[in-house]
């Protein structure tokens, strides 16, 4: 997936710069701690992060929404395709059931570019396979607010 051939629409791009250096925010990708700590939309915890980071390794992510009916799990599950530290990072992911089946939804990737200047970190966010003005898009955006917050306190 990662040549891939979607046209603009299906992916979602959002880029940040962020005051901190590349090392922290690539470990802020990595680790399952500090992953679990800004990952996902407003609202939204973050029980299980389960990462084996390198090429083929593969990546199990839990989210979990309060609903009027109670609490909501949704699991996110792929592998890791590229790992070139405090570089580049791309990974596949789908929605399953607790046990890695798929649920619905497509094999999707993401892919984060980081560039460091003068202790900044520029970061370049793309999700393949997810429209642009897609609920997808409005719950990175609210992940990647939730990222800089946790970088501002690091």
């Amino acid at each position: 997936m990662t040549d891939d051939p979607a046209t603009p629409a299906d992916r979602v791009v959002i880029e940040r710069s962020f005051d901190a250096p590349v090392t922290l925010v690539w470990a802020m990708w990595t680790e399952p701690e500090l992953f679990a700590a800004w990952y996902g939309p407003d609202g939204a915890a973050i029980p299980v992060v389960d990462f084996d980071v390198r090429v083929g390794g593969r990546r199990r992510v839990c989210m979990e929404m309060q609903t009027p009916n109670g609490a909501m799990r949704m699991w996110f599950q792929g592998e890791h395709t590229i790992v070139e530290p405090h570089r580049l990072l791309g990974y596949t992911e789908q929605m399953t059931d607790d046990a890695g089946t798929p649920t619905h939804g497509d094999l999707t990737e993401v892919r984060v570019e980081l560039d460091e200047a003068d202790g900044r970190t520029r970061m370049t966010m793309t999700h393949f396979g997810i429209p642009e003005g897609s609920p997808g898009e409005a719950g990175w955006t609210m992940a990647l607010d939730k990222l800089a917050a946790e970088l501002s306190r690091a």
